[in-house]
């Protein structure tokens, strides 16, 4: 299992608690390999990371950074420039394609922002709260290779909206870009024998 742009780790551990070797590739781990059991945290770019020759990959999830591109940071658009537009694309691009050559189902993860006009509209939209984590924060997938949206089972968001109320430091950004536990558990369930 690869997932991409992935520091918490927190879409692998369903995989990693089945048995199946995961790749989580991150800038913000330590540089090389680092294996935590089944859990490998590789840090590196992975616009210059290669997936290891000779694997079958089962799932694949990439979180692409989003700060460039979301629609909650639209009034900044403008004073950063094509440049940070541009990378953020190409990054997304990567994924994309090197989610198509392993083979497995994926998704691709990003909130509403520009990613839907310079790309296409996502295939999936869903808040925490769809998935048993008490809050929301409207998310959209695109996905490919057979991915299976698993069936929601909604709680109430009791926690409202609380990445907004995250107070500005030095890891806020890491803080909000947390994969919902609950909706990690979901994909790995719908996803797990989809080969």
């Amino acid at each position: 299992m690869l997932s991409g742009f992935d520091h918490s780790t927190v879409m692998a551990r369903p995989w990693a608690k089945a048995g199946i070797r995961c790749y989580c590739v991150d800038l913000d781990h330590p540089p090389g390999e680092t294996v935590d059991g089944n859990i490998i945290r590789v840090g590196a770019d992975i616009r210059k990371w290669n997936p290891p020759a000779g694997v079958t990959w089962v799932f694949a999830a990439f979180f692409t950074p989003c700060t460039h591109m979301a629609a909650s940071g639209a009034r900044w658009w403008a004073g950063k420039g094509l440049r940070k537009l541009a990378e953020a694309i190409e990054l997304v691009a990567v994924s994309s394609e090197m989610a198509e050559s392993l083979g497995c189902p994926y998704l691709i993860e990003n909130p509403i922002g520009a990613l839907s006009t310079h790309w296409r509209k996502p295939d999936h939209k869903f808040d925490p709260c769809d998935y048993g984590d008490p809050y929301t924060k409207r998310t959209c997938l695109w996905t490919g290779g057979g991915f299976r949206m698993p069936p929601k089972c909604r709680v109430t968001p009791t926690e409202g909206s609380k990445m907004h109320v995250i107070p500005p430091s030095a890891d806020r950004a890491r803080k909000r870009s947390v994969t919902p536990s609950g909706f990690a558990q979901a994909v790995f369930l719908a996803n797990q024998f989809n080969q």
